[in-house]
């Protein structure tokens, strides 16, 4: 562009405006009236609406992971170990698996939960551990623990 004088130059703004402001209407696309037509009211319309998906992520993590802790619990239940006491045992049996795939495991594999379980169980015995229910279940596993050296 020529400008042949400096106050057409001062003014113009260029084609960053442009696609900053297009930016902003392709997001408002899906908007009724003049949210989606008036730039200064899309504007505030697409901010909001991104501070919603914002916290909407944040939220969906907090009710994935409260979901997987009550179906873990709920497994723990049946197997009569408290679920704390589970995660300790497991993680002192250096078996590192998180909540999701201890929740995939307890839907999907009973059996491979249920030998968790027992392996918990036995860890949580030879530790001393609270929170064990039934004592008896477990006399079939082996731990480093119930090994002694002679």
């Amino acid at each position: 562009m020529v400008f042949t004088t400096a106050i057409n130059f001062i003014r113009a703004r260029g084609p960053d405006e442009i696609w900053r402001k297009r930016r902003i209407l392709k997001l408002a696309a899906h908007y009724v009236g003049r949210r989606r037509n008036c730039y200064s009211i899309a504007v505030r319309s697409v901010h909001r609406a991104l501070v919603y998906v914002t916290k909407g992520r944040h939220l969906k993590k907090t009710d994935m992971i409260n979901l997987w802790d009550t179906r873990v619990t709920a497994a723990c239940n049946q197997h009569n170990i408290e679920y704390g006491t589970f995660r300790e045992a497991l993680s002192r049996c250096d078996i590192m698996l998180n909540r999701k795939c201890l929740a995939d495991l307890a839907i999907w594999e009973p059996h491979s939960f249920k030998a968790l379980a027992d392996v918990a169980k036995r860890r949580g015995i030879d530790d001393g551990l609270r929170g064990i229910v039934k004592e008896h279940e477990v006399d079939r596993v082996i731990t480093r623990g119930t090994v002694r050296s002679k």
